[in-house]
């Protein structure tokens, strides 16, 4: 093993830190060795178990400074329940897809399988976190439109999720700017809101006749 590089312990753990972030991104968890974690920092693995105990402590640490960092962004977003709808869902879909953007290794880390941990420090926890802000928001935004408050949960899941799993191709498949993107997914979530019925109900696969459930000649599904 090489000579170490003097570092302070300060330096060598931050430096710990981004190596294991970019192995636990690009490798996964189970596919991560201490051995691998040492040899690419060009130290012992006794330093390694010093400051971090093992891999689980080193991959619980970056874990905890991505959802912060996640978590800070989004809830800056919605800050502002009292903003209208629509620039609540593009602030938050940019919030999002910034944090992408500017933190691909983390968010790839987030979005992986994790080991058994604390469930409430997952990546599902946040968002399931997020999703009952934006749903408290839904929620006023459904009463004056003389909508059933009690769905405003299951959109706000629908929209979070909607975001996070496109954000997450969109990383793999950078062919659009974040604008443009956002554009996208505000496009289908805000015009999806709009045209929303009080009392939604399957056209045809409900169990009606093809005929029945179609509908009268004038009736549109525009």
């Amino acid at each position: 093993m090489a000579t170490a590089s003097r570092m302070s312990s300060y330096q060598r753990r931050e430096q710990l830190i981004r190596i294991g972030r970019s192995l636990f991104a690009s490798k996964g968890f189970e596919a991560v060795s201490v051995e691998e974690i040492a040899a690419t920092a060009k130290v012992s693995k006794p330093i390694v178990y010093e400051h971090f105990g093992g891999k689980e402590g080193l991959y619980a640490v970056v874990v905890d400074r991505e959802m912060r960092a996640l978590n800070d962004t989004l809830l800056a977003a919605l800050a502002k329940p009292d903003a209208h709808p629509r620039q609540i869902v593009e602030r938050t879909t940019l919030a999002l897809l910034t944090y992408i953007e500017e933190n691909a290794e983390g968010f790839q880390v987030l979005v992986r399988d994790s080991p058994t941990t604390d469930p409430n420090s997952s990546f599902s926890s946040l968002l399931g976190d997020v999703s009952t802000r934006v749903g408290e928001i839904l929620e006023e935004w459904f009463r004056r439109q003389k909508l059933p408050a009690k769905n405003a949960p299951y959109y706000a899941q629908m929209l979070v999720g909607m975001t996070v799993y496109t954000g997450q191709y969109w990383a793999d498949q950078r062919k659009l700017s974040k604008e443009q993107l956002a554009a996208l997914i505000v496009n289908l979530a805000w015009n999806g809101l709009r045209g929303m019925e009080a009392k939604p109900t399957l056209r045809f696969e409900d169990g009606r006749k093809p005929q029945e459930a179609a509908g009268s000649p004038t009736q549109s599904d525009d």
